[in-house]
């Protein structure tokens, strides 16, 4: 297994999924004292999560029958997703709001809820994985999605971890939104030279 490519999946798992770790953590709170409600969290976030994986692949699989020189340009996909994120939270900091409402995700945490929100809530890593997917091949993809998978149980036990520490969940909640529009910026300019488009 590349170690390069293990490094590079860990790290754009956890810079696309920051904001997993406040939503898991508000699960867990709601969580807490019912039985069996810490496993119906992590049951969820896994279902959730495969979801998006298999939802990228399948369009990455697609993406590679494109011809070669097109490919590269996939890089727009994640540039665009960056700047509407560096706007929302221009706009969200200019309208006095908060960057990431979570109100909307309270309930009880059944398995097939938290599996909801995590899928909706990683709609935007759809398009970031899928240009990384189809750019590295199958071998490196299928490294990619067994780190992402493995690293979702770190998530939700620092979720978990979060759950009693609220100080920290909203620290993270006030700046998890605005490292991730200068991470998918730089994730699309680096497709893009990595891969000579536009003469770079």
């Amino acid at each position: 297994m590349n170690v390069g490519v293990v490094g590079q999946a860990a790290g754009l798992f956890a810079v696309t999924n920051i904001d997993d770790i406040v939503i898991l953590a508000l699960f867990f709170a709601q969580g807490r004292g019912h039985r069996g409600a810490a496993a119906r969290v992590v049951a969820g976030q896994y279902l959730g999560f495969l979801g998006i994986c298999v939802a990228a692949a399948a369009v990455a699989f697609g993406a590679t029958f494109l011809p070669e020189p097109v490919l590269p340009y996939l890089g727009l996909l994640p540039l665009a997703l960056g700047l509407k994120a560096a706007w929302q939270a221009w706009r969200n900091r200019r309208d006095g709001g908060e960057g990431d409402v979570t109100g909307e995700h309270a309930g009880g945490p059944k398995v097939l809820e938290v599996a909801a929100v995590t899928f909706a809530n990683g709609g935007d890593n759809i398009g970031v994985y899928v240009p990384v997917f189809a750019t590295a091949g199958l071998g490196s993809m299928s490294v990619y999605i067994i780190v992402f998978l493995a690293l979702v149980a770190v998530w939700c036990a620092t979720g978990r971890f979060f759950a009693t520490r609220p100080v920290i969940a909203r620290v993270l909640s006030r700046w998890g939104h605005l490292l991730l529009p200068v991470v998918l910026i730089g994730l699309g300019v680096l497709i893009l030279v990595e891969g000579g488009a536009f003469g770079l």
